[in-house]
This record gives structure tokens, sequence and C-alpha cells, in this order.
């Protein structure tokens, strides 16, 4: 695997190396040794998967301390736009995102550590989303902001064609947003 460190110290790109023959493809998403040399120790305890349209916006979510979520993710079947926004207190990037583009063909993988709101913009129909979770889902303190605080471009073709939560749209902007994260 290929890992690389995007231009957030933590946030990590992860390419698997492919094998194709007649019969189809091979690669290896997860390997744990490899994965601890580069990014570091993370007892993932949980995967999770999702299926959308084309427009579906899912995002900026977030769990409060202590139940903050680091995540693996990755697109098994069509395409997204992928983001994580630094929400950790005295960070030098906070407010800052990274966006990268995940799809069924370039098998790319997304590590985002704990601290951060992450999101995406779905691109074509029919697109299978899973990712790795190292906290359980905890609707106490679950918490968003809104897609649209930090000047990102989602890759929206029209505003007509985005499909979103009512909680998402109604999400607050950054200031207004509950989060407990703090640089170290």
């Amino acid at each position: 695997m290929n890992f690389i460190e995007t231009s957030i110290p933590g946030i990590w790109i992860i390419e698997p190396k492919v094998f194709n023959d007649s019969r189809g493809y091979f690669f290896e998403a997860f390997k744990k040794t490899e994965f601890e040399q580069h990014v570091g120790k993370v007892d993932f305890i949980q995967d999770n998967e999702s299926q959308s349209s084309m427009g579906v916006l899912r995002g900026l979510h977030y769990q409060l301390n202590p139940y903050s979520q680091a995540k693996l993710v990755r697109v098994i079947q069509g395409a997204v736009l992928d983001v994580a926004v630094d929400l950790r207190k005295g960070s030098p990037t906070f407010g800052k995102h990274v966006a990268v583009e995940l799809t069924a063909d370039n098998k790319r993988q997304l590590f985002i550590p704990q601290g951060f709101a992450h999101g995406f913009h779905v691109l074509c129909d029919n697109t299978v989303f899973t990712y790795k979770v190292d906290n359980p889902y905890t609707p106490s303190h679950e918490r968003s902001v809104h897609f649209d605080a930090f000047g990102i471009d989602w890759k929206i073709i029209s505003s007509d064609s985005l499909i979103m939560s009512d909680k998402d749209k109604e999400a607050p902007m950054l200031e207004n947003a509950d989060y407990n994260f703090e640089y170290k």
C-alpha cells in the first residue's frame, strides 16, 4: 500500500496495490501492521456501509469526546468527494479541510483521525460507501456543522440536484457549532 499524508498532518490517503488479471482484481483493503507503521495504532471496532444516489450530501458529522471517531473510508461502487475538516481547537489547520475523490475505480481510502468533521458528496448513482470506526455510534454525542461553513468546493452541479437530510440542512455554522476537540 502507498500511504500519502495530506496537507493536514494525520489525514492519510491510502492507495492499495491492485493486482488485475483476466479473472478481475485483488487487493488488500486493510493490513493492520502496515497501517500502524504509517498512521499509528487505531483500534477499529465496527464497519459501516451506506448506499446513496447521485447528488446526496451527507455531513459534516462528528461525535464529541469521549466518543469522537477516527474513520477509514472508501467507496466500493460509484464515486464521492470525501471531505474532512479540522475542528481541533488550537490546531494550526483549524477550520481547514482536505477533499479527496474516492471511487470504485481508484480504490483510494481516506483515514480521518478523531477531532475532525466528516462528510461526502455522491458523484454518481448507486454509490456504496464503507468505513471503519474506532468508537461506537453514540446519538447523545452526535453533532454536525453546516456543509457550507468552510468554503469547500463540493462539486455540486446545481443546488436543485442536492439531496440532504433536514438535520444536515439545519446544521449550525462553525461559530454556533458544539465541539470539544483540543489539538495536542
